[in-house]
């Protein structure tokens, strides 16, 4: 089959990496006006490829969404712990522009970035009123596949 080639990133590749990353953090927050929204809502959907977090108010607008692709990650990164911290702080700053403090949290999906959102969005020191999993189980839904035979 043939050897396999790990090509090692030098230091000046990961460190443009990570400014290109911090870049990202940094661009201007495009919000939709608001009328007196006083309650948030944060939909945490983490799966193996990405992590999405979406602010919703009590209606259910979207008032702003983020995914670790979208703050710069590419290929399998955008699937780790780190990724999903970045992509949680960044909803955390349009949540200090729009001086929400009471968040109800809904977390959906079974990759790495659900522990990892929910502890930076604790530690921010948010009123977190609710934590909710919300991942779909099924109950025996569909009929498996039959028993293959050899």
């Amino acid at each position: 089959m043939g050897k396999k080639r790990v090509i090692a990133k030098t230091e000046e590749e990961l460190i443009k990496e990570m400014e290109q990353v911090e870049k990202a953090l940094r661009k201007e927050i495009r919000e939709k006006p608001l009328s007196k929204v006083r309650r948030g809502k944060i939909y945490i959907k983490s799966s193996y490829n990405n992590t999405i977090l979406s602010l919703v108010d009590e209606r259910g607008d979207v008032l702003v969404q983020r995914s670790a692709g979208s703050i710069g990650f590419k290929g399998t990164k955008k699937g780790t712990a780190y990724a999903a911290l970045q992509t949680t702080k960044a909803v955390i700053e349009v949540l200090k522009k729009l001086n929400l403090k009471d968040i109800e949290v809904y977390v959906k999906g079974i990759g790495s970035g659900r522990n990892a959102a929910l502890r930076v969005l604790a530690a921010e020191g948010l009123n977190l009123l609710l934590i909710k999993d919300i991942t779909p189980i099924p109950h025996n839904g569909c009929r498996s596949k039959k028993p293959r035979r050899v």
